[in-house]
């Protein structure tokens, strides 16, 4: 095994950085930026969001196609609110054969690695480019993915797009070429307002709001009883269908007054083999058909008001190309299944990029307190990166 200090003191750094997804990201990307500079990268940081937020792209190599993207994200999910911590969440704690702290596994570990490869590259050795992307607000629906899939052409420069991405996503070094999408929208019941002694007089926004809830259990159904593909059944065995989820709830003042609105947020996961809107256009068409009355005053309506939906498309690449011959023979795995969780895999594909999903944390810990990383699969993982560049475009370890 190689030295592994840079290692650890590169990925204490990453975890000490507070870079869940509503705080700056950033300072932890400038910082990544110096280090893959002075090992010979081109770096460029894409900022937004008055220069709080960042992508960092950096490239090595010539000038030729069929270069390869390796990619993560820098932020996190919170901590602060999360019950269940008995340690400290941005301080990296080495216990037994375990890493632990946010990100550990989603996926500053594999940061961390990556930045420890791109130190003993050998970049004279290139064949062919090689591109570390690093996103923000992945996890709040890939946004920072999106934004770089829009504008790599040109953060590029001369160098032309490349064809293949390797995601360093939680995968417990499985190997994933697929995954669901993730999309939402909120919506919005209006009533009148009243004393609630005289429902009659009143439209009560709780009551509509739970008859559109009803409306959308009852589309969840026909997507499960529709079925799938065969392919899509194989990907998603436990669920090979669009699947929705009421993911917040809000309305009314008090016990004793009629509730003038009521506001819900739903989200679903469509595959990836189908139009990613197709569910929202039916849940807008069977809200639009129902009636949005109250129980207590059936003669009378209120409104039911559906945002715009947002959207983080699935991914499904091409089976067989070098990386994936690449990565089922270092990592002795034979076949590739579909991811649970979405990535900004999706948005790399839309822009002609074939991506895979491979990385050393454990999906089980991802998200949750005490999250840690199987510290054999951390150490082990910047020889794996070496050797995965080396076989796919061209460069080694230096001196």
């Amino acid at each position: 095994m190689a030295n592994t200090d840079y290692l650890y003191d590169m990925t204490s750094q990453l975890i000490a950085a507070d870079t869940v997804s509503h705080h700056t990201s950033a300072p932890a990307l400038e910082s990544l930026a110096n280090h893959l500079q002075g090992f010979g990268f081109e770096v460029q940081l894409q900022r937004w969001a008055e220069g709080s937020k960042a992508n960092l792209i950096a490239v090595a190599g010539p000038e030729e196609p069929d270069g390869l993207v390796v990619s993560g994200h820098v932020d996190i999910v919170p901590f602060e609110t999360q019950p269940g911590w008995t340690r400290e969440p941005l301080r990296l704690a080495v216990e037994g054969d375990r890493l632990y702290g946010r990100g550990t596994t989603d996926m500053k570990g594999f940061l961390g690695q990556c930045l420890d490869a791109a130190r003993q590259l050998d970049l004279d050795r290139l064949r062919r480019p090689l591109v570390f992307l690093f996103t923000s607000d992945e996890e709040i629906g890939c946004l920072g993915g999106e934004r770089a899939a829009r504008e790599l052409p040109g953060l590029l420069g001369a160098v032309p797009m490349p064809r293949l991405a390797w995601i360093g996503e939680p995968t417990s070094w499985q190997v994933f070429h697929a995954h669901k999408g993730i999309a939402g929208f909120d919506v919005e019941a209006r009533g009148e307002g009243g004393h609630s002694s005289r429902p009659e007089q009143g439209v009560n926004a709780i009551a509509v709001a739970a008859r559109a809830l009803v409306a959308l259990g009852e589309l969840q159904e026909q997507l499960r009883d529709e079925g799938s593909s065969a392919e899509m059944t194989s990907l998603f065995p436990g669920a090979p269908y669009a699947t929705l989820n009421f993911g917040t709830i809000e309305g009314g003042s008090a016990s004793n007054m009629i509730a003038e609105a009521c506001r819900f947020t739903v989200s679903y996961r469509p595959l990836p083999d189908r139009d990613p809107l197709e569910v929202y256009e039916r849940a807008r068409a069977a809200l639009a058909a129902l009636e949005p009355r109250d129980w207590g005053a059936p003669a009378r309506r209120g409104e039911l008001v559906v945002s715009p939906p947002f959207l983080a498309p699935g991914l499904l690449s091409a089976r067989g190309t070098a990386l994936e011959s690449v990565l089922f023979d270092e990592l002795g795995v034979a076949e590739a299944g579909g991811a649970p969780y979405c990535t900004d895999g999706g948005h790399l594909a839309g822009a002609g990029i074939d991506c895979l999903i491979s990385g050393p944390g454990d999906l089980d810990q991802a998200h949750q307190p005490d999250e840690s990383l199987d510290r054999a699969a951390f150490e082990a993982g910047p020889d794996r990166i070496l050797r995965v560049v080396e076989r796919v475009v061209g460069a080694g370890a230096g001196a």
